[in-house]
């Protein structure tokens, strides 16, 4: 392998010193502790793929139209999609990537190369060479149409002309699973455009939808039979297929439906081909060609890539710092917003979980992150969620698009974050105008009491109202009824889906909850008076108070605050429980809440530092000790290990929050010490760390297990909503950079060695270079602020959209 120059290398990877590629490294035979993934989306349609170069495909939805299939098996990670490359000569065959490895009883069996696999905002590449032939693999997804352009370049590195062949393999889905599936494709060669057209009549709601695979060469033979390619009890590693000169042309109905497209070529000595195979999806044959002829051929996929590469670069360059921690650097400058973007808000899929639909309360906080660089997908994504609350004011839990089938339940925060969500854009956009956004509510038959879900396909509602009306009602809901002791029932769950049988009888109540609604009266408050709408600004600010007071009064528990009350009045939190004696959520909230009694929330969060920090592996625990084997039903989290995802492990959606709320209180050791703990690059710095947390250095795991033996390990990645928070944690609470309208405010909380840093902001196309200098130690009281030289009185950058960048300088301390 040649030698790079990698930020952060581990013995197996590392970061380009720009931040915007991670590269693998593989000597042959050697894998990643764990697949190393890339999310390659645009909003309708996408790509997982693996630096194995497993991968699976989908569109309009990950999880109900799959083109390819789903496995998530991170042992064997295998694969329904790959590409052979074949010595016509010799016949031995090979992948351009790491898997599928040919059995070295095969006579087709080449040795194992070295690999090199390169993910990048939108494209991953692999480069491999084998006996004189030089592979470069690019795979990206078209940043619009539902196009995924595998382009190869074979160079031959050798003295003679080489006779090679190239194969791409898929296996048809076009539904949820495979098997359900295969016996109603029908398979066809389309005349006009020279690709392979698939289509599931009998899918429920995509009979119409045509999947296709094109190749680029002029010269190609195909089969869509699987059977005829692997051969009876074949595997891809070693498909019978390619024993044979060329593929049959066989396509129709009956067959073990797959698509393989054969394409052979003479490399002249030190010359190179390129070829390229595009996976696709459209609506109807007509639109399928037209995709085909816009962007089939190496031109079309060079220019799709060169536009890919673009779109990121805008898309990622709104913040752009420059500080003494290079780790932080590259998650704030490059790969949290993408994670978020392209796996969280577009694909909804990651290796671990093949999702598809939107969560309620999951992409409504995912698009917090955007205020900054792109408030229009913030807008956009509000509307829509508004778009999914019945009108009784409760919303369905998740949906899939682009139908609308989902679950309605009794959980009782998800309506809550529509107007926290509306709260926060309105504070930062100043776009008033969104609350007038008329929205149709949903209308089906209401729960049950004793009725934890229902899927159904809702209808949409005659009843239109303004966004505000859909706020209004929200919080109207979610505060109609409280329990014993005077705090919002639990209902089928709060934020943690898991204790969803705390109240399942109507009598449970949360002391988060209580918390997060005081937070969303707060915030919605000024709102409603500015709207004259004095009633729910009344309702709104007694609301908060009563909460706080309820906490208080009912919810301390000497060092800390509950968690909880079951039904039956037992305390769900406390120091006497005998599991999850102390919880992460309600000590963070009390803080962020803005809970009048400081001391206590200062206390509780002592606490939590004390308790639920693991300094040795550097994670936070969500609660501890984890459900096991105490006589109380929390509810489906108990079906968890201990210590694993919810149940007693990290879950890193709440240890952000706990990191939060320290920032909020300026506690700088702790707000950094969290800040380190909770960068994936610095659990992945050396073999013997890599190999105990086994996930992506790049981007952030939903969990990390507490469990004996897996101390340290990383749950699912890429899929998690703490990507979101983590960005908004490290650029608003801990660089303190800080939005509203048109006035930004820098008021970092930074470490004591920090001297100077530089920040790059963005304000729509005109381009703000702050320089900030610490010359004391409270760097979170700006002394002076410069822009262009001139002194600016209240100490805030004034941001004007005239395309002239600005110089700033800001004292610090």
């Amino acid at each position: 392998l040649p030698f790079r120059q990698l930020d952060f290398f581990n013995g197996i990877g590392g970061f380009t010193p720009d931040g915007r590629e991670y590269v693998i490294q593989l000597p042959p035979g050697a894998t990643t502790p764990a697949p190393w993934v890339n999310v390659l989306a645009n909003p309708h349609f996408g790509t997982v793929i693996s630096e194995s170069g497993s991968a699976y495909t989908w569109a309009l939805n990950a999880h109900q139209l799959r083109l390819t299939p789903w496995h998530n098996d991170p042992v064997t990670d295998p694969s329904g999609e790959t590409l052979y490359i074949r010595d016509d000569e010799t016949g031995r065959i090979w992948s351009p990537f790491p898997q599928p490895s040919i059995p070295a009883n095969s006579a087709n069996h080449t040795p194992p190369a070295p690999a090199v696999c390169r993910h990048g905002h939108g494209y991953t590449v692999f480069e491999r060479t084998h006996d004189g032939i030089e592979s470069e693999t690019t795979i990206h997804v078209h940043h619009t149409a539902p196009l995924k352009f595998t382009t190869l370049r074979l160079r031959n590195t050798t003295d003679r002309p080489r006779r090679i062949s190239t194969t791409a393999y898929v296996e048809w889905v076009l539904g949820e699973h495979r098997d359900p599936n295969a016996m109603h494709i029908v398979t066809r060669l389309d005349p006009q455009s020279g690709a392979i057209f698939a289509q599931n009549p009998f899918s429920l709601d995509f009979p119409e939808h045509i999947a296709f695979l094109h190749c680029s060469a002029p010269e190609r033979t195909l089969t869509a039979d699987r059977f005829e390619f692997i051969g009876r009890n074949g595997t891809l590693a070693d498909p019978d297929a390619l024993r044979h000169q060329t593929l049959s042309n066989r396509v129709g109905a009956a067959l073990d439906p797959c698509a393989a497209i054969l394409a052979p070529f003479t490399i002249p000595p030190h010359d190179e081909i390129h070829v390229t195979y595009i996976l696709g999806a459209a609506p109807t044959e007509d639109q399928a060609r037209e995709h085909l002829r816009r962007h089939a051929g190496l031109t079309g996929a060079r220019q799709s890539l060169e536009e890919i590469w673009e779109f990121w670069q805008r898309q990622l360059g709104g913040i752009y710092v420059e500080t003494p921690d290079p780790a932080l650097n590259h998650l704030v400058n490059h790969w949290l917003l993408y994670q978020t973007l392209s796996s969280r808000l577009w694909g909804r899929t990651g290796y671990y979980q093949s999702g598809g639909a939107y969560g309620f309360r999951d992409q409504l906080q995912d698009s917090l992150a955007f205020l900054h660089e792109c408030p229009w997908l913030t807008r956009q994504h509000l509307l829509t969620s508004a778009a999914r609350q019945f009108t009784d004011g409760d919303v369905q839990h998740w949906w899939h698009p682009p139908v609308g089938r989902g679950v309605r339940t009794h959980i009782t925060d998800d309506l809550l974050w529509l107007p926290y969500v509306t709260a926060r854009y309105l504070h930062v956009t100043g776009d008033t105008g969104i609350l007038d956004e008329p929205i149709p509510y949903l209308e089906a038959r209401p729960l049950a009491p004793d009725e934890e879900s229902n899927y159904d396909l809702p209808r949409t509602s005659d009843h239109i109202a303004p966004l505000y009306d859909h706020c209004v009602r929200a919080i109207r809901r979610a505060t109609e009824k409280t329990g014993a002791h005077g705090l919002p029932l639990i209902g089928g769950g709060d934020w943690n889906d898991g204790m969803n049988r705390v109240g399942h009888q109507g009598r449970g109540e949360s002391v988060w909850l209580a918390f997060f609604i005081r937070r969303v009266c707060l915030d919605f408050h000024p709102i409603a008076q500015d709207r004259g709408d004095h009633a729910t600004a009344q309702h709104c600010a007694t609301l908060a108070d009563q909460l706080a007071h309820a906490a208080d009064q009912h919810a301390w528990d000497g060092n800390w605050y509950r968690r909880a009350y079951f039904d039956d009045g037992t305390p769900l939190g406390s120091h006497q429980s005998p599991e999850c004696q102390i919880d992460l959520l309600p000590q963070s909230w009390s803080v962020i809440s803005d809970a009048p009694d400081t001391q206590r929330a200062r206390t509780a969060m002592n606490s939590a530092h004390e308790r639920l920090y693991d300094p040795q592996h550097q994670l936070t625990r969500l609660f501890t000790p984890p459900f096991h084997t105490a006589p109380w039903d929390p509810g489906y989290i108990k079906g968890y290990l201990p210590g694993v995802r919810e149940n007693g492990a990290q879950y890193t959606h709440a240890a952000v929050w706990f990191a939060i709320a320290t920032a909020l209180q300026r506690d700088t050791p702790n707000a950094w010490k969290l800040a380190h703990a909770l960068n994936p690059i610095h659990h992945t710095t050396t073999p013997d760390a890599l190999q105990t947390y086994q996930r992506e250095p790049y981007v952030i795991a939903a969990d990390i297990y507490t469990a004996p033996g897996h101390q340290g390990q990383g749950g699912w990645s890429w899929y998690t909503g703490a990507a979101a928070w983590l960005y908004q944690y490290y650029v608003e609470h801990l660089l303190g950079i800080r939005l509203r309208v048109n006035q930004l405010t820098i008021t970092p909380l930074l470490p004591p060695d920090w001297k100077d840093l530089n920040i790059t902001y963005r304000y729509r196309n005109t381009f703000y270079h702050i320089h900030l200098t610490v010359h004391g130690p409270r760097t979170w009281n700006p002394r002076r602020v410069l822009v262009n030289g001139i002194e600016q009185p209240d100490k805030t950058i004034h941001l004007t959209d005239d395309g002239h960048p600005r110089q700033v300088h800001i004292q610090l301390g």
